[in-house]
């Protein structure tokens, strides 16, 4: 009940509270300072607060609802900078961020967001000016089909069984994960079969049988309740693969959900580990038959040389990073697997995939499916498993985005599927009650049901397996920007667009470039002058997914905007001449702002010599879209070279290209334009070198000063190139540069500097985040040192200066610091039921103070401390005063002495061991 009612009280009266209304409690400086900024100067919104756990401050938020575990890290940003990942608590409602650096003034358009939605606003306020969008664009008759229909069933029937082996411990977690997962194979095939693994994606990890909604995110499961079985979620996609000759696993990983928030990747690594220890046993159970469980003996072998991982959500870059710890083995110190690598990963499936590291594997085939109706990871974080790849390394792999219009998170996993998972589940896409979504919400012409969603899954996994491990080549049009269809995927409309394979020459994001008629913009930038889309704009791009940092270089589009046809024409101009030798066709990706219609452009070339020739002219076809959707997302359009090359063109050296708009006023966004011709060509990886920063925390110490050293490992082999963003500890604000790097060495070399004291303050954070550019990979991307205070809080006393009082008078007390701080000290204190005697009641006190402290009214009477009151005392940096004055009114009943009891506590209400406690006392006027 105290919690309960502490959150329906609003943060802007608790602060309204504490900037010293008259009558209450005032902060006291020392004679010859500056007043220090308090909690009061900071407007808060409704649900949120500053307070103090144990000395320490935090931003608390409290959710009107609880917020439903999921794959997307809830963040609490201000003023467009990520100030960091809250620890959610028990009650899936309350979400506490431990403010190292920066002051309450800081906290300027606080915001609670998870994949780039909000969530702390009213959905009038998560996507401004929808209502007056354009209708909804929806999309034209079925493409053609391709020549081939992966989502068919394959010759072979199958069996279906699973092990159950010891738990194992992986790195950063501290309880023992399961082993645990189900087969689906083929029946009766002989030789080697190819491996096929699936990783489920963040859920909740335990239901309690009969009772609704009763689910947690506990791990191991309390008594009572059972592990949720997401990993089952996926039969269908493992019999569709069986069928066409493949081994299927599908593990579990509620051990890793139940944890990852400890881990600073959201459990990457973790995942990683995993995913590695059960292709070390089937690489073992491959050599040795004798040694699998007796319910595999009838699987056939894995051929451990063919080896697709398949990851959802957290589970994608799971996978994502078990495919680079096997390509490019991290630090010893940090491998999760037993022994040498035994298996080559042919490529990997990402659905719906969170990359928080923003650090894809270049060197291993993707296709990353995107859900127009993600309610989850909304931002489609994933589409930076493309464009991440361009220029990292030698670009023969293909990247390829399939956006399947309609699809939400959660419903390509059947036990995350209402009506058909066995624990309670839910459509995760964030519905409206007071307006439906045109696009997303149930029912609408765009959304898919479940059903059709899962066949749709299920046929471009199929696809990915059918190209990236039985290298079939007719696959490739269905994933590549081609524009083909599965016809399996049935009434899905699915949409793709690559990048690698044979491409080359592209125009964007690398090296200088010169643009005219158009705007070079940044992915993320807090300047709507330098984004490529403004914030504010109903709905978002995931080609511009924000990361670690305010502003990153190097993400760049190109944007145009015109008002009338022909009238604007954008041309980009390399700093080195582009080869476009060999391709049969320009592809670019141009976005187009959704439910927008049919855009003309004609594309043009111009070489060295100066000859330009006309190709002709492309259309991009908006996607449908509103303020709550990804939808600003790139469509592959194709235009030939013959024209080039009859005019004489030199194509090895071209050295601008210019796009002009045809149709009347709009806006585009060029992402890139590649020389395409067709084909898969081999992939063959690199030999890079790999960076993983670590962490170290050290003692801030008594005096003197000390000099740390962030921890970066730099393995594998030869140099590359990387970005590293020094993040200020006291603003958030990142500053990148270019860093080379080369195994064994310390390239990366950021200095922090420690002063020792002996006041009491909060631990800072230095950290750095990493990211690849050319010829690298990035494992760990974040870390840095953490500098612990380690001088202990000054001790409070409180002495009452006017602890009895008459009626009408105020109860005043002096709290007292035993000596300054260097830091701003908040302590919350509760008032708590008197241990002897009456408790003063709401009709007591003035009613301005009861209001104004509890968000509560006079009526009915009661007891104050059946309010839930807290006060949070606040001593700004150097002060060791504070004066707390509670006002009590006259009345002509005729009372007992009554008497109120502040406790010292914690933010959950709990009393802090060895802490303060005082009372006051009220009797009659006489």
């Amino acid at each position: 009940m105290i919690r309960a009612r502490h959150i329906g009280v609003t943060a802007v009266a608790l602060l309204a509270t504490l900037a010293g209304t008259p009558g209450l409690a005032a902060a006291q400086q020392p004679p010859g300072t500056r007043p220090s900024t308090t909690l009061s100067d900071t407007e808060l919104p409704p649900g949120w607060q500053l307070s103090a756990q144990g000395g320490r401050r935090e931003l608390v938020w409290h959710a009107p609802a609880p917020v439903p575990m999921g794959d997307a890290r809830v963040e609490f940003h201000a003023g467009g900078r990520l100030l960091g990942v809250p620890v959610a608590g028990r009650d899936g409602r309350t979400f506490r961020l431990a403010l190292e650096r920066g002051r309450p003034s800081d906290l300027k358009d606080v915001r609670a967001l998870a994949g780039g939605r909000r969530l702390d606003a009213p959905a009038e306020h998560r996507a401004p000016g929808r209502r007056t969008a354009p209708p909804v664009t929806v999309p034209a008759a079925p493409a053609p089909a391709g020549a081939v229909d992966p989502g068919r069933p394959g010759a072979y029937r199958t069996l279906t069984s699973a092990y159950d082996l010891d738990p194992v411990t992986l790195p950063g977690l501290p309880r023992p994960v399961e082993m645990k997962a189900v087969v689906v194979a083929p029946k009766n095939a002989t030789g080697r079969r190819p491996l096929a693994l699936f990783l489920h994606g963040r859920h909740s990890t335990c239901y309690k049988p009969g009772a609704e909604d009763d689910v947690t995110g506990d791990w191991p499961c309390a008594d009572g309740y059972r592990p949720i079985p997401s990993h089952r979620g996926y039969l269908r996609d493992q019999q569709l693969l069986a069928s066409q000759g493949y081994v299927t696993v599908s593990i579990s990983a509620n051990g890793i959900n139940g944890q990852d928030w400890q881990a600073e990747d959201g459990g990457a690594e973790a995942r990683s580990s995993l995913v590695r220890r059960h292709l070390a046993d089937w690489a073992d159970w491959a050599a040795h038959p004798g040694h699998a469980p007796a319910a595999l003996r009838r699987v056939p072998r894995a051929d451990l040389s063919r080896v697709l991982l398949v990851g959802h959500s957290r589970g994608g870059e799971g996978v994502n990073r078990a495919a680079m710890d096997s390509l490019y083995p991290p630090p010893a110190d940090r491998d999760g697997s037993r022994g040498p690598v035994r298996w080559t990963i042919r490529g990997t499936v990402l659905i719906g995939p969170t990359i928080f590291g923003q650090n894809p594997v270049a060197d291993v085939p993707s296709a990353t499916i995107l859900p127009g109706c993600d309610g989850d990871v909304s931002d489609l974080q994933g589409e930076v498993y493309v464009d991440g790849t361009r220029g990292v390394s030698s670009g023969t792999a293909l990247h390829s985005a399939v956006y399947v219009v309609g699809a939400n998170h959660n419903f390509f996993n059947s036990e995350w599927t209402p009506g058909q998972a066995e624990a309670p589940s839910s459509d995760d896409f964030w519905d409206d009650e007071q307006e439906r979504d045109p696009v997303c919400s149930p029912g609408s012409a765009t959304r898919l049901t479940a059903d059709q969603q899962h066949r749709a899954g299920a046929t471009y996994i199929a696809a990915a397996a059918r190209l990236f491990v039985a290298g079939d080549d007719r696959a490739r049009p269905l994933l590549d920007g081609t524009g083909l269809r599965a016809p399996s995927a049935g009434p899905a409309r699915v949409l793709t667009h690559a990048v690698g394979a044979r491409r080359g020459g592209g125009f964007l994001p690398d090296g200088p470039v010169t643009v005219t008629g158009g705007r070079l913009c940044s992915a993320v930038d807090p300047d709507p002058a330098v984004s490529c889309l403004d914030p504010e704009v109903p709905g978002s791009s995931p080609h511009f997914a924000g990361w670690e940092t305010d502003r990153e270089t190097g993400r760049r589009a190109v944007a145009l905007a015109w008002t009338a046809p022909g009238g604007t024409t954008a041309a980009l101009r390399p700093g080195a001449a582009v080869s476009l030798a060999g391709a049969r066709s320009l592809a670019l990706r141009v976005i187009v702002p959704p439910n927008s219609g049919s855009t003309p452009f004609d594309v043009a070339v111009t070489d060295a010599s100066g000859r330009r020739a006309a190709l002709g002219r492309v259309t991009v076809e908006a996607l449908p879209g509103s303020g709550r959707t990804a939808s600003y997302w790139a469509r592959e359009v194709r235009v030939p070279l013959t024209a080039a090359t009859r005019a004489g063109l030199d194509l090895r050296h071209v050295t601008s290209l210019a796009l002009t708009p045809r149709s009347g006023a709009g806006r585009a966004w060029l992402v890139d334009a590649w020389g395409w011709r067709p084909g898969t060509p081999a992939v063959r990886a690199a030999a890079l070198p790999r960076v993983d920063v670590g962490r170290t925390t050290v003692k801030e110490g008594d005096s003197g000063v000390r000099t740390y050293t962030v921890p970066v490992k730099v393995s594998g082999h030869g140099s590359g190139q990387v970005r590293v963003y020094v993040l200020d500890p006291a603003t958030g604000r990142a500053q990148g540069r270019v860093v080379t790097v080369r195994p064994g060495g310390h390239d990366i070399d950021v200095p922090v500097t420690v002063r020792g004291d002996t006041s009491f303050s909060y631990d800072v954070q230095h950290d750095i985040a990493v990211k690849a550019v050319h010829g690298a990979v990035v494992g760990a991307h974040r870390g840095g040192v953490t500098v612990q205070n380690d001088d202990p809080m000054p001790a409070l006393t409180v002495t009452p200066t006017a602890g009895r009082v008459t009626e009408g008078r105020a109860l005043d007390w002096r709290l007292s610091l035993s000596e300054p701080s260097a830091v701003d000290i908040w302590l919350p204190f509760r008032i708590v039921p008197v241990t002897e005697g009456a408790e003063l009641s709401t009709k007591d006190v003035d009613p301005r103070w009861l209001s104004e402290w509890t968000g509560e009214e006079p009526d009915p009477e009661r007891a104050l401390s059946a309010t839930g009151a807290w006060v949070w005392m606040e001593f700004p940096a150097g002060s060791t005063r504070y004066d707390l004055s509670l006002p009590t009114v006259t009345d002509q009943v005729a009372e007992p002495a009554e008497s109120v009891r502040f406790e010292q506590t914690d933010d959950d209400g709990r009393p802090v061991p060895g802490g303060v406690a005082f009372t006051g006392t009220v009797t009659d006027a006489p």
